[in-house]
């Protein structure tokens, strides 16, 4: 059984990590949550304005073993994805992922981290409208789609978008 991991820290976007969570163990796939906060309850947020629910995650980002997953998602909301971005621990974990070629899942505002790690220079990407700006200067070319995939980068714009980020995993682990 492949095991997907995601990543995030805490007021990540609850849809974009529960509903694609779901959506990948009822393909078969087991699913590890991976955090940078300091305790392993993690908040997530509705719209990324209200509080929604909590999770408890498997694992801290400083004990992850990234030859134990088959690929990685980062979730967005707003504050999740600027904390992860300034996360040492999480650019270790993002990059030994990219570097192995595994395939690298990034919805929403996520697609921030890819700026700060150097992935994002050279590589097509979608994600929220408001970033564009952000991935064109950090030498992006952005385009506005459900799902785009450059290599092993898989981007998406936002919740709408689950179905064919969710796709995107699955035909890329297939």
């Amino acid at each position: 059984m492949k095991t997907i991991a995601f990543l995030l820290h805490n007021n990540f976007e609850q849809a974009e990590y529960e509903e694609v969570n779901n959506q990948l163990k009822d393909k078969g796939y087991k699913t590890v949550l991976i955090t940078t906060n300091k305790d392993k309850e993690v908040q997530g947020m509705q719209q990324d304005v209200n509080k929604g629910d909590t999770f408890t995650a498997d694992i801290f980002a400083k004990d992850a073993n990234v030859t134990d997953y088959e690929a990685l998602v980062l979730p967005g909301g707003t504050v999740n994805a600027d904390t992860i971005r300034g996360n040492e621990e999480a650019h270790s974990i993002i990059n030994a992922i990219n570097d192995a070629g595994k395939p690298l899942a990034v919805i929403c505002h996520a697609p921030w981290v890819l700026i700060n790690t150097g992935i994002a220079k050279g590589k097509t990407l979608t994600a929220y409208h408001s970033l564009q700006t952000d991935l064109e200067n950090a030498g992006a070319n952005f385009v506005d789609k459900s799902v785009q995939v450059d290599g092993n980068l898989i981007t998406s714009r936002n919740p709408d978008d689950i179905n064919d980020f969710v796709a995107a995993i699955d035909k890329a682990l297939s």
